[in-house]
């Protein structure tokens, strides 16, 4: 009788394990051995600056929506530290409309930012931005090789109304960007100086996006 007890206990410690190194925003061993960071907690916005009106934390996920609220422009939640050349992973949720994950970006009054983002969009094909790098405020598309690259590599592999992992990595002038492990954007770039981090909310029709897993490792 002993080995089968034996035996249930560490069956049920492994699995306990690899349901531990599994929970949203934490570090595994291995990612922490690598140097990676936790730029979300799960519980609250410490080091994030937003409208408060419009950003919040749901059930261990960086939520920000603008349901009963008129903004006049796009307003992003910002990371309050600056990085230039990392490795940074996060999962992101669309209800509906228009988001993305700004990076190396320069802040503006009123929660505005430019600068890089990994797009995200949930408005339809035709008009789809999922794996494509967009320059807010910028050249917006025109910095890919072509309006729709990256959206042309991801349309088959998004996950529609669900949760999409991006990957983006920002080595010097090398950037590569990866939506649920397939690569969509790979190319050189201007802009190296260090920015920050920021998600977006975009105007016009009212809509939700949440965050979590932000995970970001500083390459030398």
């Amino acid at each position: 009788m002993r080995i089968p007890i034996a035996l249930a206990v560490l069956s049920f410690s492994a699995a306990w394990l690899t349901a531990a190194a599994d929970l949203p925003n934490t570090l595994s061993s291995r990612e922490k051995s690598e140097g990676y960071i936790l730029l979300f907690n799960g519980k609250d916005l410490t080091g994030w600056d937003g409208d408060p009106r419009l950003w919040s934390v749901r059930d261990g996920t960086i939520t920000g929506s603008t349901e009963g609220q008129q903004i006049k422009h796009n307003t992003f939640l910002i990371y309050r530290s600056e990085y230039g050349n990392f490795i940074m992973q996060a999962d992101i949720k669309l209800r509906n409309h228009n988001s993305g994950i700004q990076f190396r970006s320069k802040r503006q009054p009123e929660w505005v930012v430019t600068g890089y983002q990994a797009d995200a969009s949930e408005v339809g094909p035709e008009k789809s931005a999922w794996g494509n790098l967009y320059d807010e405020k910028g050249r917006g598309r025109a910095l890919m090789r072509s309006p729709d690259e990256g959206w042309l590599k991801a349309k088959s592999i998004v996950r529609q109304g669900d949760w999409n992992h991006y990957e983006i990595v920002a080595d010097g002038r090398h950037l590569v960007l990866r939506l649920n492990g397939t690569e969509t954007i790979n190319q050189e770039v201007e802009t190296i100086a260090p920015g920050v981090i920021a998600i977006q909310l975009h105007m016009g029709d009212p809509m939700q996006v949440q965050v979590r897993d932000l995970k970001l490792k500083v390459l030398k």
